[in-house]
């Protein structure tokens, strides 16, 4: 007696990984969003707010600046924190003199001010790149440390070229203490971040991508390239522009023109090379590694007795010294950056847990 197969299709369930990887993404957001609002302002002593979140926050947000021109658009530049201390002199300067504007029309407007300076300056990407296009940004930090200690008018006359935080406030909110000022970055970075995000994702985003891979490919393709160029560099400089206010404003609570030195420039160059290139939340790893080494370092030589066999000045250069072996070294080791080490242990683990 001979059976019938049944050659019915069988329906198989499948799993939608871009749906479960979207919820992940969601959740994960969040999660950061109870972190940063909720866990942090209220287990975060003042000193810790101060010190440490706040300018690894802040670090974090200039490293996503710049990332935005370097590692997505494929241009170079050597002066962030020039635009950084155009936002700032621009956000004193209009609450100087027109006081009733509220804080988030401050920080727009020292943003827009910051891109038309950036715009300005990135004139000559459209001609050269590389190294000579670096030093040629490089005249922006020279240009503006220069126009901001010799014309006192920015400081509102000040003969010490410094200006003072203004009082922070927003919707009758005091921002002064180190938990408002908090709140004030975190919420700034946030709506920043997603906007780096909508950039990055978006038409324009794909095709700084095209450019910074293929600029010739690019063009043939219709790209307009010049302006993808000059908007690459408009944006950075305004986020660059909003991060310089928050830097002076809710960080170090005054600011001059060599706050915004070639240090801080290459800093920012530092924290985009350790993060990682091409990427958002790896700028905060770099920004944690600029801002927490060199305590790490000072606890160290505190605890040991080196600070008794030597100069204050030795000390610090000898800290200098480590400090940049081991950023050669991290350098070396992982060329794409922490972030790219990370991504990589986080998916041999998640194979390991699949297995």
């Amino acid at each position: 007696m001979s059976t019938v197969q049944d050659t019915t299709p069988k329906l198989v369930p499948v799993i939608d990984t871009g749906s479960k990887a979207a919820l992940w993404r969601v959740a994960l957001v969040l999660v950061g969003i109870l972190v940063a609002f909720g866990l942090v302002p209220a287990i975060a002593t003042d000193y810790w707010l101060s010190s440490i979140i706040i300018p690894t926050i802040v670090m974090g947000l200039a490293g996503i600046s710049l990332n935005l021109l370097q590692g997505y658009a494929g241009l170079v530049s050597l002066g962030s924190a020039a635009f950084m201390s155009i936002g700032v002199f621009s956000a004193y300067n209009l609450i100087l003199r027109a006081p009733d504007l509220p804080l988030p029309v401050v920080l727009l407007l020292a943003g827009l001010i910051a891109a038309v300076a950036g715009t300005f300056f990135g004139l000559p990407a459209l001609r050269i790149k590389g190294f000579y296009l670096g030093a040629s940004t490089l005249g922006a930090q020279f240009f503006f440390q220069w126009l901001f200690t010799n014309y006192p008018w920015f400081s509102n006359g000040s003969q010490s070229l410094t200006i003072s935080a203004p009082r922070l406030e927003f919707l009758g909110y005091d921002l002064q203490s180190a938990t408002g000022r908090y709140l004030l970055v975190v919420t700034v970075t946030a709506i920043l971040i997603g906007l780096a995000f909508l950039v990055v994702k978006s038409r324009l985003g794909r095709e700084w991508t095209a450019i910074r891979d293929q600029e010739t490919a690019a063009a043939v393709l219709g790209i307009r390239v010049v302006r993808r160029k000059l908007q690459a560099y408009a944006v950075s400089s305004f986020f660059l522009g909003i991060t310089g206010v928050l830097w002076g404003f809710a960080y170090l609570g005054t600011a001059d023109a060599y706050t915004y030195n070639l240090d801080k420039s290459f800093q920012i160059l530092f924290i985009v090379l350790i993060g990682g290139t091409a990427t958002i939340f790896g700028n905060f790893l770099g920004a944690a590694f600029i801002v927490l080494t060199p305590i790490l370092l000072d606890n160290l030589v505190l605890a040991s007795d080196i600070a008794y066999l030597g100069d204050q000045g030795a000390i610090t250069n000898l800290q200098r010294v480590i400090f940049g072996v081991i950023i050669i070294f991290i350098l070396i080791k992982e060329p794409d950056g922490l972030s790219a080490w990370i991504r990589r242990g986080l998916d041999a683990l998640r194979r390991r847990l699949a297995t």
